[in-house]
């Protein structure tokens, strides 16, 4: 009889941000989950996203994985992406036997896995990793916005929206902002 094989799905969120570090999300979902609340956390809004990575985290077995603004700028994003990735899956509490990775790169050193494009859509595991890591940063980029409220990290978690760029443009860069990223990188050279 084949047992059902342990299976963690991994999510990266906060890529594309130009604040913040990278955070990843590893989940083994329980059986007894209700599927139909899984989806693309892009997809949800941040009330029930919040409702809904509570619920992951009770019936999951999970680990978040960081990687900081240093790293980034040390190792590039995607590295640092694969990094914060590869903590989740180092923190888990059970040895997944696969790993299914959202997007075509996976972190240096992992046995069994498989990368899938927009995986977010099409597997429930990493569906509720990227809820997971989405709700995480957020709520940490909201936590800097009261440090630095110049910058509506608390609406824009980081990314480079209009407030975020004129809170740049008028303030500058704070230690949060990743210093090889072409916005801020062309403040610090110009």
């Amino acid at each position: 009889m084949k047992h059902n094989i342990i299976t963690a799905g991994v999510d990266e969120v906060g890529r594309g941000c130009l604040a913040g570090p990278v955070v990843s999300a590893a989940v083994i979902l329980n059986k007894n989950i209700d599927l139909k609340l899984l989806r693309d956390s892009k997809k949800i809004n941040f009330k029930n996203r919040i409702k809904i990575a509570e619920y992951i985290k009770l019936n999951s077995h999970y680990a978040i994985g960081v990687a900081s603004v240093e790293e980034i700028l040390n190792l590039n994003i995607l590295q640092a992406a694969l990094l914060s990735m590869k903590r989740a899956i180092n923190k888990l509490s059970i040895k997944p036997e696969l790993v299914l990775i959202d997007g075509n790169f996976a972190p240096k050193g992992l046995k069994n896995f498989k990368t899938i494009i927009n995986g977010d859509e099409k597997i429930k595991s990493i569906s509720a990793a990227s809820i997971i890591a989405k709700v995480f940063r957020d709520q940490l980029m909201i936590k800097l916005s009261e440090q630095f409220k110049n910058y509506a990290w608390d609406r824009n978690f980081g990314y480079g929206t209009k407030a975020h760029m004129n809170g740049l443009k008028k303030f500058g860069i704070t230690s949060h902002h990743r210093k090889g990223f072409k916005p801020i990188h062309k403040m610090l050279t110009s």
